[in-house]
């Protein structure tokens, strides 16, 4: 992205994101944490991938809820989302293959933020094996419209990395080639328009379903209007999918 691109980057105030306990919750409370009116999934496997500097334990509730419903969520094995996105990636492949199975059974890949970005690549170059993806307040099409802050965070971190290990940026080509291109797997992104992480506009394409709900960034994983969404986008696909 262009230093002009990236100066226009439009959030809401940071101040927004401590909403993020109350949307929890919010949930927490709401019939449809506990399964109520949700259909039945029937252990089709959802890959869950966590957002910039986050982890496995981010996308917690978003897991239970998912096992409460009849999927088999399974983790990315990352600790901290903070390594090159290309490394990440081919981590990320093996984890896909084995949560497809010997049966090579599609899998749904859900991505909060940066996530979802890697989602897009990992869906990109494995479409036999995905059925579907489903992405939370991503950047598709700006991956660095995000805030002045965030920005300061991946500035540093690029820095360590480059002197710790020898990590080379920004990105390699075909990571950004792949993001680019039309999705060949269906691909809806949902976003809030008071997102104070990252520009609400990078998380819309042409090629791409959006749908816009309230609420924070970060509580994009813990948001009951996203849980009704999901609830939705997961039922289609079930007739697909052997039991």
């Amino acid at each position: 992205m262009s230093a002009a691109r990236e100066a226009r980057a439009r959030v809401a105030p940071p101040w927004l994101e401590g909403r993020v306990g109350f949307e929890q919750m919010a949930l927490l409370a709401d019939p449809i944490f506990r399964g109520a009116g949700v259909p039945r999934g029937n252990g089709r496997p959802v890959l869950l991938i966590p957002g910039f500097l986050a982890g496995d334990w981010s996308l917690t509730l978003l897991a239970t809820w998912l096992r409460r419903v009849g999927y088999r969520p399974r983790r990315s094995g990352i600790m901290v989302n903070a390594a090159t996105s290309s490394s990440t990636v081919r981590a990320l492949e093996r984890r896909l293959l084995v949560a497809s199975g010997p049966g090579a059974t599609p899998v749904t890949i859900i991505g909060h933020s940066r996530g979802g970005v890697l989602g897009k690549v990992l869906a990109q170059r494995n479409p036999h094996l995905v059925d579907q993806l489903i992405t939370l307040g991503s950047p598709l099409s700006e991956p660095l419209a995000v805030s002045t802050g965030t920005r300061l965070a991946i500035r540093a971190l690029r820095f360590y990395a480059g002197v710790r290990y020898g990590y080379s940026y920004p990105e390699h080509p075909d990571f950004l080639r792949d993001l680019a291109a039309e999705s060949v797997v269906p691909t809806t992104s949902i976003y809030t328009t008071s997102d104070g992480v990252v520009d609400w506009h990078a998380c819309t394409r042409d090629d791409v379903r959006g749908v816009e709900v309230g609420g924070s960034h970060v509580g994009l994983a813990t948001n009951r209007a996203v849980y009704r969404e999901l609830a939705r986008l997961l039922v289609p696909l079930e007739a697909t999918v052997p039991a």
